[in-house]
């Protein structure tokens, strides 16, 4: 994974992806503002939504041995995966164990977490993604942009064409009609659906009490992958708890609402262990870990596990509207995944410590995050923490040797007006058009994606002494 600024740069030359992603963000944000603006109570839920889930991570786990419990009461087996390795070794497990050379999958964050696509022999099955934007990405090799549209980066022409390529079983083809698609995916997936004996899905809740796996969706796929198949193997993050049916009722009035601006989704989906003679014969709860532990320790950046998967934060951040979401890794793009990731992930790599920063601290995202995730401040904690990291170097970077000399001269007074007579002379003859567009060595950076003004060329505190005194 590179790092943000060099990930980001092929995305900015892509004048169609940018107009794609401009495009869906503008439409949920309209969506969103009209939905969340609806309810005179709306304040008073996302407080609630801020308390139900810093309760739930105070008392983790509490409720991870509840949900434990109650899920092995109800027939289901409960597997602990420390990281994405483990839990991708328990679900490629379970898959070659039952003998089949087919799954279905409903993707989720969690579930993109284990790469499985990308692991040796992958589960040991073929993996036929069922959601519409899933498999247009699945379809083109491609990777997901967005946490709620996978394939937000794509038109549907692109999509049109995907879909031609890679379902010869749907016909001679959609065009870009999204009817058309929609038909053409459900042709291709009713097979699929019907011969498959193991499913792999996400869940956007975990009920504690319960033993209550929960996804809330739009398209229905979920809902075939969890009811028709022998085998459900749900992978799901420790963050996901929800310690009652009470909780879940105030987190089904915000999710729809603040991600696709819907006053409730088309689809919730809840099933607890196995009910003989109904759905599937044997139930995986594969509880993830890969980092959420760390983050829990982290008082500020903890913040960042109540986030319930809504994107709202992805579509009023003009840096992701610019870039996309490939620049913030593979999982979580967005103001989130610029939080989420250097939390779970640590900051000792380069491309981990460049994610905070990938931002412009505006504050929108905090404005319309459903459960009040102050995602600029984490971001400041973190920027600090990367500081911090790079202190303990043995050999300090380039930067900390410039900070140092910059400390240095302007903490002495004669030192400093010296360097800035010096530095605003040869900053003007560097000048052209009232701007300084490249810079050379160590400051070059600055001027990579940004150009400075020239200075004035009397200091303001010459000005003072001039005019004042």
């Amino acid at each position: 994974m590179p790092k943000f600024a060099a990930a980001a740069r092929p995305a900015l030359a892509d004048t169609g992806m940018r107009r794609n992603l401009r495009g869906a963000a503008g439409v949920l944000r309209e969506r969103v503002a009209a939905a969340t603006g609806e309810p005179a109570d709306w304040e008073d839920l996302r407080e609630a939504g801020r308390a139900i889930g810093d309760d739930a991570l105070r008392n983790l786990d509490v409720h991870l041995e509840e949900l434990e419990r109650a899920v092995t009461e109800a027939g289901g087996t409960v597997h602990w995966a420390l990281d994405a390795a483990e839990a991708r070794r328990v679900v490629t497990g379970l898959v070659r164990t039952s003998g089949v050379t087919e799954v279905v999958r409903a993707s989720s964050p969690a579930v993109r977490e284990l790469g499985l696509d990308d692991a040796p022999g992958g589960p040991g099955a073929a993996v036929r993604e069922t959601a519409l934007a899933d498999l247009a990405v699945q379809l083109g090799g491609d990777a997901p942009s967005h946490l709620l549209s996978p394939a937000a980066h794509l038109d549907r022409a692109r999509i049109g064409e995907l879909f031609r390529r890679g379902m010869p079983a749907a016909g001679p083809g959609p065009a870009d009609d999204p009817a058309a698609l929609a038909a053409a995916a459900r042709a291709h997936l009713r097979k699929p659906f019907l011969r498959a004996r193991v499913a792999i899905t996400g869940a956007d809740f975990l009920v504690a009490e319960s033993g209550t796996a929960v996804v809330v969706e739009s398209e229905g796929n979920a809902r075939m992958c969890l009811t028709l198949p022998e085998t459900l193997i749900c992978v799901a993050g420790i963050d996901q708890v929800v310690p009652t049916w009470d909780d879940m009722e105030v987190f089904l009035q915000l999710l729809p609402r603040a991600s696709t601006g819907d006053r409730m989704t088309p689809y919730v989906s809840s099933w607890t262990g196995v009910t003989p003679g109904d759905g599937p014969r044997a139930f995986h709860l594969v509880l993830l870990d890969n980092g959420r532990t760390r983050a829990l320790a982290d008082e500020v950046g903890r913040a960042a596990l109540r986030c319930i998967r809504c994107s709202a934060c992805l579509n009023v951040c003009p840096v992701y509207e610019r870039t996309g979401g490939r620049p913030y890794g593979p999982v979580y793009p967005g103001p989130i995944g610029a939080i989420r990731t250097p939390q779970t992930r640590g900051v000792e790599s380069a491309a981990a410590a460049s994610l905070p920063y990938a931002s412009t601290l505006c504050g929108a995202c905090a404005d319309v995050c459903p459960v009040k995730i102050d995602i600029p401040d984490v971001l400041v904690h973190l920027r600090g923490k990367v500081v911090e990291s790079r202190r303990r170097r043995p050999v300090p970077t380039p930067e900390m040797v410039l900070m140092r000399g910059l400390a240095w001269t302007m903490g002495d007074p004669r030192r400093h007006e010296a360097a800035l007579r010096r530095g605003t002379r040869w900053a003007r003859l560097l000048a052209r058009g009232g701007r300084i567009r490249r810079l050379p060595g160590l400051l070059g950076a600055w001027t990579e994606a940004r150009d400075l003004p020239a200075p004035p060329a009397e200091s303001f505190r010459a000005w003072w002494n001039r005019t004042r005194t």
